[in-house]
């Protein structure tokens, strides 16, 4: 069974609000932020909400354990010039974790860090450092490594970069794949059986926990990370729905990042998820050429 959904939000409801806006998408899994990405504002998790959630994902067919929760940007692991601020870091996603556990998540996916200035194989081993002290205490939430696209100084973006950070951590974690971050760190999409099979001989299938699903505005190699709606990208719709539907990675959630639709209505702009519409062709393994324009056709007639 395809396990497919998209970033939904959590500020209405909670997990409830997410579940049911999965749902509306014909989504059988989601990922949400625990709040804003950008801050450390966090609201206590409500018990009711989370019970009706539970129940609401058993009744429509989402299982919780495909569920993945994203850290928020602002936690970098990779840079320690100021101890201080590598320890908030640290602490942040300690509490990160533990809003996981509280919520019965498994999967929490993290950006590994910019090494902002820092020698590259010192801001690697921080990242390493790092995650021993925050998985000293047990947690039932997976820490999954997502791959980048290279920018600036993030650290990630090659398979010997992530392989050095996972043989560093003395604690199971695992990585989430992101197929817009993948082609602009310079992995062809096209070739992407070439690339799980290298992927199994460094690291191994078994630690992959997700992927994001992304084409992207970017040539290969650019190191840019500007994602672009399924089809519309350099990658393209055949090359992801060769990703989405590789026969070694059916059990891993696939999750859509890609850009909601918009376009200026009365000095005003207006911006429309495209979740619903991209989850349908990647069901019918046909891409829709007029996708942009049917989004906001139907959109405005609502």
């Amino acid at each position: 069974m395809l396990i497919i959904g998209s970033h939904v939000s959590f500020e209405s409801d909670q997990l409830l609000g997410s579940a049911k806006e999965a749902v509306s998408y014909g989504a059988n899994t989601f990922m949400f932020y625990t709040g804003a990405p950008q801050n450390t504002m966090r609201k206590e998790i409500d018990l009711n909400l989370l019970t009706e959630a539970k129940k609401y994902m058993e009744e429509n067919g989402i299982d919780i354990q495909n569920v993945i929760c994203h850290a928020p940007y602002i936690i970098n692991l990779a840079n320690r010039t100021d101890d201080s601020k590598w320890q908030f870091s640290i602490n942040f996603l300690k509490q990160e974790l533990s809003r996981c556990d509280a919520l019965g998540i498994h999967y929490l996916v993290l950006h590994p860090g910019s090494a902002v200035g820092m020698p590259r194989d010192t801001a690697l081993q921080n990242i390493a450092d790092a995650l021993n002290l925050v998985l000293e205490k047990s947690v039932q939430c997976k820490i999954l490594l997502e791959t980048m696209a290279g920018k600036g100084t993030e650290c990630g973006c090659t398979l010997e970069e992530i392989k050095f950070i996972i043989q560093n951590v003395q604690h199971d974690i695992g990585v989430c794949l992101d197929t817009c971050h993948l082609n602009d760190s310079g992995v062809s999409i096209v070739n992407f059986k070439e690339y799980l099979d290298l992927f199994d001989k460094e690291i191994g299938l078994e630690k992959i926990g997700c992927i994001h699903i992304n084409d992207s505005k970017n040539e290969l190699g650019s190191h840019k990370d500007r994602h672009a709606n399924i089809g519309y990208g350099t990658i393209g719709f055949d090359a992801l729905l060769n990703v989405i539907y590789e026969e070694k990675l059916k059990d891993v959630p696939k999750i859509l990042e890609t850009p909601y639709v918009g376009h200026t209505w009365e000095d005003k702009e207006r911006l429309f998820p495209p979740y619903f519409f991209e989850i349908k062709m990647i069901r019918e393994k046909k891409w829709n050429e007029k996708l942009l324009e049917d989004i906001l056709d139907i959109y405005d007639k609502s």
